[in-house]
């Protein structure tokens, strides 16, 4: 069904008309938005949203139905049959709850503050609903709200949300934002201002995992409202102008039957001056057809960067839900007119464009960055420069950020790994040497174990938490550093960082062949199991075990498979990882899931793990494993994917994978060769080349490579060169249904990676 058609909610047809220009421009571009299902990840453990929102921008404007528990994070699941409203911010897959700021609730009926229960939806505002009448796609989102018979329709441009409201009866009107509202935060400070008689402003201030997040908004009606009741802290009156901690105004409209109504609403990080500037700017017109018609053309160009002929639209389905997923994060802070809220409170003007905030940078320094380094290079310098401006604010590259706040919930200083590719690969746009300097800060902040790192040259276990994950992911930070080091010609650095990057060996037990905490005085730690899953600030691993970190040397693979005793004992420990017993010891390891033995697909530090059989000549396992990976734990329905989507890293993982190669190493100079699942792939290049991947005979059980080809000649490597793709053309493989055992063995067609001692 085209999304012109939005979805027939009896008793209404709602059509969307687009003009024949802006169908013509559609057709152009090809409409990838078809493809999209945002409902993939709202089950179980994805924690994604359905909401509409546009690519990386400030909004997010969608349902909310409450939070029971850690499945709740994006504040919508599923399972849930009552909705409380519909807020602008949200987070998309993350494992921590926050957001949902600036709630907005069509109602009939006299005035109510209190938003109910889940269990109760009668005690309060909220709504039942049924996923029958529920329909989203990219920048919209529907949703026929019961109790009230209201149709409740939104889409975004990138600092607005545009709700459209049908009221179906013509009861008493109204409309609720509550400012106590957020997904698990709390509200510290807001003010409601009413400006005139179809426009308001406010701020929200909350704490919660983003421990301190300003908003502001602007929101004008198509409407007048007739009156204003007001809550001021449990208060209520009929106040113009309100302050407080927790404020709230129920709006009363004069509707006839089926009168719609719509309401836009501007958020700024900076003043309610700047929302309203954005929502002038943005959306200045009551046209929700074409504001929704220009966000979907942005989303088709976004999306057009890969034109894939898939096996069935249900696979198809799954790959541009999961582009689409990779693009709804980092997110704008910046106003139309450069003015944000700054790292340090302050606020300042952007002197380098567009800056962005909600960096899960554990998760996306994996794939979701080495995929827009690949195709959307200049996003990925505006989000280096968020980086580097944060560090000339505050002196801190970020680690985990949110809401412009620094969590530190995950290790390792991954801005660096970000920072270090696009230098690697000649990205202009930013300084290289501020990032060197803002690089080797984080490298030398003696916080978070480093310290005891340079002294020990590991981590005790008695003196720091997570500490064999925090050597391993320092360990492969010092190495992105390194190489930056070399190209700009700090050679000190470089010898110094080049150590630093094998400080992985002084973790690995060889008696147990496992990577394993150790004690100050250098003994290791007892008892010992490998398959023992510690979380994050306990134990010697982050949100996994030894079987998963032990396979976690991406800058040195060649070693590790030294270490591990070579290819055949290598390759046997990681048919070991896959088909050991897949159960784990620690009930509070949520994130561990997606099990296929003790590889944990669902939490992201297993995700390179399956493409290392190529680093040790038997691809074909690689070929196995990524194939078993892709058709089991990503789906085209509601709980499609088996861990949350962490901001797009679950999802770039099945792009890349899709596509046949893989950033094992992100730094390196090429990419992993895996096993490609579309018929074909053509690849958009931003230098305006570019590359097509064809897989010839390709079907549900021919995913096996029997041969290939780079530009029409023959091609026996298992990896594929950055510069090779840049400079366009082909990769053709044949594929089958039995493993070719003698492509890419020999020693000259595998990927190798290790760090080379400097003399």
């Amino acid at each position: 069904m085209k999304l012109r058609i939005i979805r027939v909610l009896a008793p209404l047809l709602v059509l969307l008309s687009c003009s024949g220009e802006q169908e013509e421009a559609r057709q152009e571009v090809g409409d990838k938005t078809d493809f999209v299902d945002p409902f993939i990840g709202t089950a179980t453990v994805g924690h994604t949203y359905p909401g509409a929102t546009t690519p990386f921008g400030m909004v997010q404007v969608g349902p909310g139905t409450g939070v029971k528990g850690w499945d709740w994070c994006s504040g919508y699941h599923s399972q849930d049959s009552s909705i409380i409203g519909f807020s602008h911010m949200h987070l998309s897959g993350t494992g921590a709850a926050d957001m949902g700021d600036i709630l907005v609730m069509p109602v009939t009926g006299a005035p109510t503050f209190n938003p109910g229960t889940s269990e109760n939806p009668d005690s309060g505002y909220r709504s039942r609903f049924s996923h029958d009448f529920e329909s989203a796609s990219p920048a919209y989102y529907s949703v026929e709200l019961k109790d009230y018979n209201i149709l409740a329709e939104m889409t975004a441009s990138p600092r607005v949300g545009l709700h459209r409201y049908t009221f179906r009866d013509d009861s008493h009107a109204g409309m609720i934002i509550d400012l106590g509202h957020g997904i698990e935060d709390v509200t510290k400070e807001s003010t409601i201002q009413i400006i005139d008689d179809q426009t308001i402003t406010g701020y929200r201030n909350s704490s919660g995992f983003i421990r301190d997040q300003h908003i502001y908004f602007c929101a004008r009606f198509s409407k007048p409202f007739e009156k204003v009741s007001s809550f001021i802290d449990g208060d209520e009156g009929e106040e113009k102008n309100l302050s407080g901690k927790v404020c709230k105004v129920f709006l009363h409209f004069n509707t006839s039957k089926d009168e719609q109504v719509l309401v836009k609403v501007g958020l700024s990080t900076a003043s309610a001056e700047g929302a309203m500037k954005n929502l002038d700017a943005e959306i200045p017109n009551w046209d929700f057809e074409k504001v929704l018609s220009s966000a979907q053309n942005t989303w088709n160009e976004y999306l057009s960067k890969i034109d894939v002929q898939t096996i069935n639209d249900d696979q198809k389905k799954i790959f541009y839900t999961a582009l689409y997923h990779c693009l709804v994060s980092p997110n704008l802070v910046t106003d139309v007119d450069g003015v944000y809220r700054g790292w340090d409170g302050d606020v300042h003007t952007s002197t380098t464009g567009d800056l962005y905030t909600n960096f899960s940078l554990w998760d996306t320094y994996r794939a979701s960055h080495p995929l827009y380094s690949l195709l959307y290079p200049d996003k990925n310098i505006a989000f280096i420069n968020s980086m580097l401006q944060r560090y000339n604010e505050i002196g801190q590259l970020p680690v985990n950020e949110y809401g412009s706040n620094e969590t530190y919930c995950m290790i390792g200083y991954h801005s660096v790994p970000v920072i270090s590719e696009a230098i690697m690969q000649d990205h202009k746009g930013f300084s290289y040497e501020l990032a060197y300097e803002a690089m080797k800060n984080s490298a030398m902040d003696d916080s978070r174990g480093v310290g005891y790192m340079k002294k020990y040259k590991y981590i005790p276990s008695e003196l720091e938490s997570n500490s064999v994950s925090k050597v391993l992911e320092y360990s492969y930070d010092d190495w992105c550093l390194a190489q930056v080091a070399r190209k700009l010609w700090k050679m000190d650095d470089l010898a110094y960082f080049t150590q630093r990057a094998q400080y992985f060996k002084n973790q690995f037990d060889a008696s147990t062949g496992f990577m394993r905490g150790r004690k100050a005085d250098g003994n290791w730690v007892t008892p010992f199991d490998p398959k023992s899953v510690s979380i994050l600030n306990q134990g010697d691993f982050t949100e996994g075990n030894s079987w998963q970190y032990s396979f976690y040397v991406p800058q040195d693979v060649n070693t590790l498979i030294e270490l591990m005793g070579g290819d055949e004992k290598f390759c046997t420990k990681l048919d070991s990882l896959f088909n050991t017993d897949p159960t784990i010891d620690n009930e509070r390891a949520w994130d561990v899931t997606g099990l296929v033995g003790q590889y944990a697909h669902g939490n992201e530090p297993s995700h390179h793990i399956a493409y290392l059989y190529n680093f040790a000549g038997q691809p074909w396992k690689t070929q196995e494993m990524v194939n078993k990976i892709k058709t089991t734990l990503y789906t085209s329905s509601r709980d499609g994917l088996c861990g949350n989507d962490d901001c797009g890293q679950m999802s770039a993982w099945y792009v890349f994978s899709s596509l046949g190669f893989y950033p094992v190493t992100p730094g390196i100079d090429y990419y992993v060769i895996g096993s490609p699942s579309v018929k074909s792939a053509t690849l958009h290049l931003p230098n305006e080349k570019t590359f097509e991947i064809k897989a010839g005979n390709v079907t549900e059980s021919n995913y096996y490579i029997q041969s290939s080809s780079l530009n029409g000649q023959a091609y026996s490597k298992s990896f594929i060169k950055y510069k090779d793709l840049q400079k366009g053309g082909s990769l053709d493989f044949t594929m089958g249904d039995v493993p070719q055992e003698k492509w890419a063995v020999k020693l000259n067609e595998r990927p190798e990676a290790k760090v080379v001692e400097v003399k």
